[in-house]
């Protein structure tokens, strides 16, 4: 259901998920409307900036000889990572939403940022909320929320602020997230971005479990609900 919501600036943080060019000049990799999920992650870091909102920033690298990497990890024929590779240059984080000065870029080589201690660092700096967007909506996003709740942050999933390989793959990815984002909400931008100021704004959040039931009719229209 839809409420109103309020939350301290002071006690939360905004992650932004793999935001690299590859996700927009690797034809592999393409993430649908990712300019668009660009410019509201702009908005987003420049309402956290005003409002001192710390801004974290992850980038997916695989060191493909790394003792981490897993051995059926997908591999190029000379042995280089089918993507994300750490020698590719499409790895860096889109310009328009680069860490400012002072902001952490975190490398990661698995899906969830929570892979790197973040945890521990969130917790000792008093957060409780967190506003994660980024790419891809079903994977490294998926992936950062769980952990997330599982270390018992509530997390305000900005959903136009996302993206993946596909529409369908993106709004079921947000619906699926939806159905289990206890103590949390999903959010658009712009009440994002309100709430960063201090303001009151309307999410969606789950009161019942499993509150959504999609077909492929109809979860277009439940994602737009949202």
């Amino acid at each position: 259901m839809r409420k109103a919501l309020a939350i301290p600036a002071s006690a939360s943080a905004l992650l932004c998920i793999d935001l690299q060019e590859e996700h927009r000049q690797d034809r592999r990799l393409l993430a649908v409307e990712f300019d668009r999920v660009i410019g509201n992650v702009v908005q987003l870091q420049q309402a956290a900036r005003r409002s001192g909102v710390p801004v974290y920033h992850f980038a997916y690298v695989v060191d493909p000889g790394a003792e981490t990497t897993l051995a059926h990890h997908p591999r190029l024929p000379d042995g280089r990572s089918a993507f994300s590779d750490k020698d590719d240059p499409l790895t860096a984080i889109c310009p328009e939403v680069a860490p400012a000065e002072g902001e952490r870029l975190i490398i990661k080589s698995e899906a969830s940022a929570f892979g790197t201690g973040l945890g521990d660092e969130l917790k000792a700096a008093g957060t409780k909320w967190l506003y994660i967007c980024g790419v891809w909506t079903e994977a490294c996003v998926d992936a950062t929320v769980k952990a997330a709740l599982k270390l018992g942050f509530r997390v305000a999933l900005v959903k136009d602020a996302c993206g993946s390989g596909s529409a369908a793959m993106h709004q079921t990815g947000i619906l699926n997230l939806a159905n289990r984002l206890y103590g949390g909400a999903v959010l658009t931008a712009v009440a994002a971005c309100r709430l960063m100021a201090g303001e009151t704004a309307e999410g969606w959040t789950p009161e019942t479990p499993v509150p959504i039931r999609y077909d492929y009719e109809d979860a277009a229209a439940l994602y737009e609900a949202l």
